[in-house]
């Protein structure tokens, strides 16, 4: 185990080192940042006096590797717009999209895995057919229209919770239930397929033959190997929702990391985007590593492998 985890931990250390490196270029392969610093009406010597204050005439590795130092030690330069430095404007921000996002894959986890696991059990049954219509359901509504219908009946029509905002728990149960959602048909169908795999297998026969319960055959022996890639996509998802969540955040006005994101780059906000590049980034990386982690601990012949 120890072997794989040094692996799977230089892997994703390799990743990390790539996609700095690509997001770095990337920003300034789009445009001039300091023509976008100095505003269109900027004369060319005002564009150079901006291009040398920010040390953009510099080489290209050299700027790269200040700030790669700089953001290891969390210091990511001051934002362009708002006058701060960026570590403080993403610390601030970055707990409601945290909240957001563990509430958002911990209400889909809840809600689809049970659902696959019973459509699971009982195919073309109603409760199939729930599961189908829920999957089908999820697929094609977008997510900004859903959360609007849930403002207008929750909100405007029945007033039971808040429409916008970030001061309670209650301001987060529609946007969790809409992040949620989106991510409910993807898991749901993975379960379902996973344990009509697994319920004909020859461990299940022989677990039931021995005398083995419903209850312990289904979630000790099946639901335990079916789960495998429901990990695995439940930790891409749960990357999604802390990086892409700025429908949702600005359907709310949560103004968590997603909004900043949003914000940052209609104000050509360059170490801004750049710091939240990198930290979404390595949210996709940790949760997939961790994932990686948890799918060795359930089935050892990946490790072995």
């Amino acid at each position: 185990m120890l072997v794989y985890t040094l692996k799977r931990l230089g892997l994703a250390l390799l990743v990390t080192l790539a996609v700095s490196m690509l997001s770095f270029a990337l920003l300034y392969l789009s445009g001039d940042p300091a023509a976008a610093i100095a505003g269109e009406t900027a004369s060319a010597s005002d564009i150079e006096a901006v291009r040398h204050y920010y040390g953009f005439d510099r080489p290209w590795v050299v700027q790269y590797g200040e700030w790669m130092f700089n953001a290891i030690r969390g210091d990511f330069g001051e934002s362009y717009y708002f006058k701060l430095p960026v570590s403080q404007l993403v610390s601030e921000r970055l707990s409601v999209t945290m909240i957001l996002g563990v509430c958002g894959i911990s209400f889909a986890l809840l809600t689809a895995v049970p659902l696959g696991v019973a459509a699971a059990v009982r195919p073309n049954s109603f409760i199939d057919r729930i599961a189908l219509f829920i999957s089908v359901m999820g697929q094609a509504m977008p997510s900004f229209w859903f959360g609007l219908v849930l403002i207008v009946i929750f909100s405007i029509k029945f007033r039971i919770l808040p429409p916008s905002g970030s001061d309670g728990w209650q301001n987060f149960v529609m946007p969790t239930v809409v992040l949620g959602y989106y991510a409910m048909p993807a898991i749901m169908r993975l379960t379902r397929a996973g344990m009509l795999d697994v319920l004909g297998a020859d461990y299940v026969r022989t677990a039931r033959a021995k005398g083995a319960g419903e209850f312990r055959v289904m979630f000790k022996h099946a639901l335990r190997n079916a789960i495998i890639p429901v990990v695995s996509l439940a930790a891409v998802q749960m990357g999604f929702m802390l990086g892409g969540s700025i429908v949702v955040e600005s359907i709310f006005a949560l103004h968590g990391a997603g909004y900043l994101a949003w914000e940052s780059i209609g104000r050509n906000d360059l170490p801004t985007v750049q710091a939240l590049i990198l930290i979404f980034s390595l949210f996709y990386i940790v949760f997939t590593f961790l994932s990686d982690l948890l799918n060795a601990w359930l089935d050892p012949r990946m490790r072995v492998g």
